[in-house]
């Protein structure tokens, strides 16, 4: 005799959208990042021998990204194209190194982010967050 699981249990929705108040942080560090990306610019420009009109265009369309995106955080893609943002704003110790560190900062926010997205996964699918009841047929 053998024990066959049977179909996972389903549960309600929750209560209130946790998806809700995790959008507003998404947008919220896009932005705070923007801001942080444009205030180093003029430090930058100051202290960056030889910096080009290239480099400096480099982190502004880094800025502008981080600024649109806000626009498509509802997307399933929203995450992962914000993690490879956070790629390219690393990339930037190439234009200076506060703009990579930066970068590095960023990248462990967005990292905590991603895992808390997971968790939040895991707790609704194993119907443990506040309102969850199972569904009985």
């Amino acid at each position: 005799m053998t024990d066959t699981p049977g179909p996972a249990p389903r549960f309600t929705p929750p209560a209130k959208d946790p998806w809700k108040s995790f959008r507003g942080i998404l947008s919220g560090t896009l932005i705070l990042e923007m801001i942080v990306i444009l205030l180093a610019l003029p430090v930058v420009i100051k202290l960056s021998p030889g910096l080009s009109a290239l480099k400096v265009a480099y982190v502004l369309i880094l800025a502008a990204l981080m600024f649109a995106g806000c626009m498509v955080v509802k997307k399933p893609w929203a995450i992962p194209a914000f993690c490879a943002l956070q790629l390219a704003v690393i990339a930037g110790f190439a234009v200076h190194w506060g703009i990579g560190s930066v970068g590095v900062v960023f990248a462990m926010v967005w990292a905590y982010i991603v895992y808390i997205e997971r968790d939040v996964k895991k707790r609704i699918a194993e119907g443990r967050l506040q309102g969850q009841e199972p569904i009985t047929e």
